[in-house]
């Protein structure tokens, strides 16, 4: 059940006014949502990346959702392993389906000509456009503490997984030594805002950024709600300290 209100940033609002101003965001910074995690990160969200692509482990004539997929970085790195295994292994090509709730990503991302195996819908986290039981792997990445009740996407991913399905979450998280997270939020709230106005003349947008993020479950809450949502054997690596955490579960 959705509560009775839903965190925005800092604020909080009524459930049903949370997605247009989450879309609100993201049509604003679309166009520059790739250059941003560059100079926010410097590079390192390539890395994080990398890392829960190749826990997924991608292989040839899987279907996997990547959801939340914005303008396609994730969903490329999947496309590009699962076809270096099907060079050394053959078989048919993976499908690569990004669901997005905001168009704009969808288009940027469109705009970027990814690879073959990609394909694009809009949609909704909450309720995907999918069947029980039609996909192999679930991914999301930066995505899900913008989704208005993040319980229900959690049992959406289970219910679209195959048994044995395999769902992977990258979100920004909470550092675990206490000076590297005093450290993160004089970053993060002073100069990333900063970076926001600068680089895309949007603060507003890169507030919220570092406020939701602050807003979102620890890890280990985030492993307990991956586990209320119906799945095995949830867990997760911190990244960078706990900068970001890379949790898993499974359809079992």
């Amino acid at each position: 059940m959705t509560d009775a209100r839903a965190s925005f940033g800092f604020q909080d609002v009524d459930p049903k006014e949370k997605p247009g101003l989450v879309r609100g965001v993201f049509d604003r910074v679309a166009s520059s949502y790739d250059l941003m995690n560059d100079v926010m990160s410097v590079g390192v969200h390539r890395l994080w990346k990398d890392m829960a692509v190749a826990r997924l482990n991608p292989q040839p004539g899987e279907r996997i959702v990547d959801c939340a997929g914005g303008t396609g970085d994730i969903a490329e790195r999947l496309a590009k392993r699962a076809r270096a295994v099907k060079r050394r292994r053959g078989g048919p090509d993976a499908e690569i389906l990004i669901i997005d709730y905001n168009a704009e990503m969808v288009a940027a991302g469109r705009a970027r000509g990814l690879s073959r195996e990609i394909t694009w819908a809009v949609g909704d986290a909450q309720r995907l456009p999918l069947p029980d039981a039609s996909a192999e792997a679930y991914v999301i990445s930066f995505g899900i503490r913008n989704v208005t009740d993040i319980s229900a996407a959690l049992r959406e991913a289970r219910r679209v997984l195959k048994p044995g399905g395999r769902f992977l979450c990258l979100e920004f998280s909470r550092p675990a030594a206490p000076a590297l997270r005093a450290a993160y939020d004089a970053y993060s709230f002073n100069v990333i805002p900063t970076l926001g106005e600068w680089v895309v003349k949007d603060r507003a947008s890169y507030q919220y950024l570092v406020e939701s993020i602050r807003r979102f479950p620890d890890q280990d809450r985030f492993a307990e709600m991956i586990t209320e949502a119906g799945f095995k054997r949830a867990g997760y690596t911190n990244f960078t300290g706990g900068v970001a955490a890379l949790h898993h579960g499974w359809a079992l």
